[in-house]
């Protein structure tokens, strides 16, 4: 139900390239650093979104969606599912047009919230396995 295979695809392919990765650090042993990597090479603009506003991937960090100046597609999440809601709050009133929570990020009320507000929205899937499969 919170992650079908259209919406994977058309949030994947279809929705625009540039991707906020909140949670996002200059650290290669997190998961984001990779996922990150993953989507740059498939194409995507990664934007870096942590409190540090770090540098990753060559691309400017920002300390919250909030702060970002040019539009935001799609806003990949990697915070605990506590604070995934607000994350997904904020996306949509940035404008983005999905939101996507990592593996293991689960927060159902922020998904109903967030589709009622007009945005795509998966929940508990990764987008590098997910674009991987689907080829880009």
């Amino acid at each position: 139900m919170y992650a079908d295979s259209e919406t994977i695809r058309r949030i994947l392919l279809d929705t625009g390239d540039t991707w906020a990765v909140v949670g996002l650090s200059d650290n290669p042993s997190r998961a984001a650093h990779r996922v990150a990597e993953v989507l740059q090479r498939f194409g995507k603009r990664v934007v870096p979104v942590h409190p540090k506003a770090e540098t990753v991937h060559g691309e400017q960090g920002y300390a919250s969606l909030a702060d970002i100046p040019f539009p935001v597609d799609v806003v990949d999440v990697f915070v605990n599912s506590a604070l995934a809601g607000g994350v997904a709050d904020e996306a949509v009133a940035i404008g983005a047009k999905a939101v996507w929570f990592q593996l293991g990020v689960v927060d159902t009320e922020a998904y109903e919230r967030t589709r009622a507000a007009g945005l795509d929205m998966i929940m508990d899937r990764c987008p590098a396995i997910e674009i991987s499969a689907l080829g880009g």
